[in-house]
């Protein structure tokens, strides 16, 4: 499995470099065909075309020129050709300097081995956010 987990951080690498250039065709070939995608707010894209469709407006509006940070938390093998992973990272807009602490999320991805090559078959990313008063409250 050692070379399994190199191939889906490699994967991992490459969705953000294809975000990083803006490029939604290659974005989405990391994805499978009939892949589940749920964004922050909840918006759910059904399949690589979709996803494709999606983002290739949003890297020509709001997101163009952004950059997608993030790492690989942790990965656990389901079978040798089904992992789990979760990473957290956020977007940084191109007019800012840093990345807001406040924009970070964490994601889940289910990923699936096709044809020797590791694809996200399932993502779902929610924002990362300190609990309020009164979830600190009944925490207790």
């Amino acid at each position: 499995m050692d070379n399994s987990l190199i191939e889906i951080e490699r994967l991992f690498e490459n969705l953000k470099f294809a975000w990083n250039e803006g490029h939604s065709e290659l974005y989405a070939s990391y994805f499978t065909d009939d892949c589940d995608y749920v964004a922050f707010d909840g918006q759910h894209l059904k399949g690589k075309i979709e996803n494709a469709q999606l983002h290739n407006k949003l890297f020509k509006s709001i997101l163009k020129g952004s950059k997608l940070t993030g790492k690989i938390k942790t990965t656990k093998f389901i079978t040798s050709d089904i992992a789990i992973f979760y990473a957290v990272g956020a977007v940084q807009l191109s007019f800012q300097k840093n990345v807001p602490k406040n924009k970070l999320s964490i994601n889940t991805n289910v990923v699936i081995k096709e044809n020797g090559v590791w694809k996200i078959s399932s993502f779902q990313n929610t924002r990362i956010k300190k609990p309020n008063f009164f979830q600190r409250l009944f925490a207790k």
